[in-house]
């Protein structure tokens, strides 16, 4: 049973907007040299010397990008920050700040934004990264979250979209399709319920894919791993609405075509054994489910000996002249066209 935090309900009026921003922010620390102010002014001063700025933002909506009644609050705010530090991760770039600006109704009390920004402070802490400002303000439709990024690169190391070239290998971290099977369990659940509210649900045969559709965690650590390898890739993004997607995403930026190999897409055993029960292709699901936010790159085939023996690497194909297409081998050697049926924010609202 997860205990009522809510009990205590005060108003957001009673504290006001500055009042609220400083309620929430005042256990910030500042731990990046590069801050120069954060919090309390007009704008957040920073200064990054010789170094390449990223900047990245993302939107979280209530009812479009999460549900809470089975997102914890304090879950909402870590995945909101991971969101964003994902897309600098894929920068190849270390995250160091993050502004985050809400627009809330009045159903949510003081206690609920606690939680919220409880959140959001331990993912602050986790990953190293300064909360430096932000916006709050009112919604007529619930909860609205947006995180901005920024991250810091030197110009020799950044690695864009566009890089890749024939012959060259495409590497996934991690494993895929997680969060999307994790969805399906919690959507079951939450529909099991509404028909009888006293059901306790037994979550305990799938409490990774549950934790990588809720908590998901951005891959700080392959940017120095890659860094530690002597290993840049080529080109690399982040697998936020599915593999099939990223990949097109790469191959059109870079003119290059791709062969994917079906048995080597890497699948948690909990994500095979959950899509078994929903009746559900895993291959498909790796491909189309999204919100994984793994890292998808391509790497010279010279830097292969580098990666082969790490676990944290997976090869799944290699990139091919534009001409041959992009396409998906399948476990029994036929080659298919790859198309793209992940996330779609406009299509699924």
């Amino acid at each position: 049973m997860i205990e009522d935090k809510n009990q205590q309900r005060t108003p957001l009026s009673a504290l006001g907007e500055f009042g609220l921003i400083d309620h929430l922010t005042k256990h910030f620390e500042i731990k990046q040299a590069s801050t120069v102010k954060g919090i309390g002014d007009d704008a957040a001063v920073l200064n990054f010397g010789t170094k390449q700025i990223v900047v990245t933002t993302d939107l979280l909506i209530e009812h479009v990008h999460f549900d809470l009644s089975y997102m914890p609050l304090k879950h909402l705010g870590y995945k909101a920050v991971m969101v964003n530090l994902s897309d600098v991760y894929a920068m190849n770039a270390n995250a160091t700040q993050v502004t985050v600006s809400i627009a809330v109704s009045n159903r949510f009390p003081l206690e609920a934004l606690e939680e919220l920004y409880a959140g959001i402070a331990l993912a602050a802490k986790i990953y190293g990264v300064d909360v430096i400002g932000g916006d709050t303000t009112s919604s007529t439709t619930g909860l609205i979250i947006s995180v901005t990024a920024i991250g810091t690169v030197e110009e020799k190391d950044v690695v864009y979209r566009n890089g890749a070239k024939p012959n060259d290998l495409l590497v996934v971290t991690g494993d895929l399709g997680g969060a999307y099977m994790g969805l399906q369990v919690l959507e079951r659940e939450k529909e099991v319920f509404k028909v009888n509210p006293n059901n306790q649900p037994d979550l305990d045969l799938y409490t990774y894919i549950i934790e990588r559709q809720l908590k998901p965690e951005a891959r700080k650590d392959i940017v120095k791993l890659l860094k530690d390898l002597g290993v840049k890739p080529t080109s690399m993004i982040d697998i936020s609405d599915g593999l099939s997607s990223e990949i097109i995403h790469l191959c059109k930026q870079s003119g290059v075509g791709v062969e994917l190999y079906e048995n080597k897409i890497p699948l948690d055993p909990q994500v095979i054994s959950t899509c078994e029960e929903f009746n559900i292709d895993s291959t498909t699901v790796a491909l189309n489910g999204g919100e994984d936010y793994e890292l998808l790159m391509t790497i010279s085939q010279d830097d292969f000996p580098k990666i082969k023996a790490n676990p944290h690497l997976t090869v799944i194909g290699f990139m091919t002249e534009k001409e041959r297409g992009m396409h998906l081998v399948t476990r029994a050697e036929t080659a298919i066209p790859l198309i793209a049926k992940g996330w779609n924010s406009f299509e699924n609202a």
